[in-house]
């Protein structure tokens, strides 16, 4: 009983000490009511999220698709004959007989009316192009113009209201952004391919001229034999380039392709459409990146700009007031801080064109404007001559082909001789300059160039075309 008792008196008192306790602490103090709300089950939705416009290829291949064309080329190769082997044997059944060689790529139309942008390598030394549309229709192409310095050709097929593609911006586009290339790679025609630019202003070293501008647009889109001359649009379906080349040790497409940029092909395009021939500007400078051995040897800490190692007289840069030692930081708007970048500026601009460049000299930054000028230092534009003629010879690039035959990069052929120094020297008609005085000769451009500059004698050498190798001398 005493037990009893004592339990009940402690649970009452415990009682009453938790009520006083609400009544002191809790009673005035708000109520927060916190609610578990159910979330209602709803069907996943498996559609794919688009979380962008961008990511969306369907309208840009649809836009482009049908303005890419698939360029067959039939060349008629001529065997180069060996006159001590006809003699004794007879002329071979290939010379009089030779077989075609039939060769392939892509190529852009860009206007209604026919124009076709591609590759100079794709349609070089070709005596027959055949250019077949994506709905199958096979047109005959006539050559326009070609710019090997830049590998861009032009030719055109007769008719009307073609599908074509509108060029975009190169200038625009930035890293990262999705790209496609259309083509016909290995004959497989109306080929799409994504990919994103992985770089811009890339210089790779395949165009074998002095004067080449080599500033590529870098994609991992895959491009393979075929693609050369087909279109690389921006995801509305406007042209950023055209495919040119791909990085592989294989010959198949390896992760890197390389397009000739819009601002390039476009430029080129005009020049031929209007004048013939095309219109390269120059500076008036000899240039190397900042890395190079030159340049640090000269001083130079920066990490940015391209140095200036030399000074063209009276070009262009001397009248503007950039000097030997110099670092050009833009052009225009643009930071170049390679040569590469430097010369895709340039290229896109004419004799006669000004621009403003600025340059980083003792530690402090100038702007300078300068009126670009031609090869042969004037600002007027230069008149389309298909055949040159240099001390009595007329002369012409040799394709990649006979230079492939012949072992060579590069030369300019004599195809006509009349009285001279060449003939004078004993220069045969047919002969193909390779060097002289010991700089290399690729085409029309660096003959005429070396001959303005040459003093005292000339000594050239170069090979026929049965292989057989001369060299030549004379006085000027």
């Amino acid at each position: 009983m005493k037990k009893i008792i004592g339990l009940s008196f402690a649970s009452f008192l415990g009682a009453a000490i938790a009520l006083s306790g609400y009544f002191i602490f809790i009673k005035n103090e708000p109520i927060i009511n916190t609610v578990v709300q159910k979330i209602p089950s709803q069907p996943i939705d498996t559609k794919v999220v688009r979380y962008n416009s961008n990511m969306d290829f369907v309208d840009a291949a649809a836009k482009t698709i049908h303005g890419v064309v698939h360029v067959k080329v039939r060349t008629q190769l001529n065997g180069y004959e060996n006159p001590f082997y006809n003699f004794l044997f007879g002329k071979p059944d290939y010379a009089n007989n030779p077989t075609p060689i039939v060769s392939a790529g892509s190529g852009v139309i860009i206007s209604n009316d026919g124009y076709i942008v591609t590759n100079n390598h794709v349609i070089e030394g070709a005596d027959i192009l055949e250019v077949t549309l994506n709905d199958k229709r096979t047109f005959t192409a006539k050559l326009i113009g070609t710019d090997p310095n830049t590998d861009i050709a032009l030719i055109k097929i007769e008719g009307k209201d073609f599908p074509y593609i509108s060029w975009g911006n190169s200038d625009e586009m930035k890293i990262g952004e999705w790209v496609l290339a259309v083509g016909n790679p290995f004959n497989l025609a109306s080929t799409v391919t994504a990919g994103i630019v992985s770089a811009k202003a890339r210089s790779i070293n395949i165009l074998n001229k002095r004067t080449a501008i080599e500033a590529f647009i870098q994609t991992d889109a895959a491009v393979n034999p075929g693609n050369s001359g087909g279109a690389l649009v921006d995801t509305e379906g406007k042209l950023i380039g055209i495919n040119t080349a791909i990085a592989s040790p294989t010959g198949s497409f390896s992760g890197y392709s390389f397009a000739v940029p819009q601002k390039i092909a476009q430029k080129v395009v005009g020049d031929l459409l209007e004048f013939g021939t095309i219109q390269r500007a120059f500076i008036g400078i000899s240039i190397t990146d900042v890395t190079s051995p030159e340049a640090i040897n000269n001083g130079v800490t920066s990490t940015k700009g391209v140095y200036v190692s030399n000074i063209t007289a009276d070009g262009a840069a001397e009248d503007a007031g950039i000097k030997t030692g110099d670092l050009i930081l833009k052009v225009k708007d643009v930071i170049v801080n390679s040569t590469s970048e430097l010369q895709e500026q340039v290229g896109q601009h004419r004799p006669g064109d000004q621009i403003s460049v600025t340059i980083l000299r003792g530690g402090k930054e100038r702007k300078l404007l300068l009126t670009l000028r031609n090869i042969d230092g004037k600002t007027e534009m230069v008149k389309a001559e298909v055949v040159p003629e240099f001390y009595g010879a007329r002369v012409k690039d040799i394709s990649s082909i006979e230079a492939s035959k012949l072992r060579i990069k590069g030369g300019v052929q004599i195809i006509e001789l009349k009285q001279g120094k060449f003939l004078s020297a004993g220069i045969k008609k047919g002969f193909v300059i390779t060097s002289i005085n010991r700089q290399k000769i690729y085409d029309i451009q660096d003959l005429q160039m070396i001959l303005k500059n040459i003093e005292g004698g000339i000594y050239i050498e170069g090979v026929y075309p049965n292989g057989i190798s001369a060299y030549y001398a004379f006085g000027i």
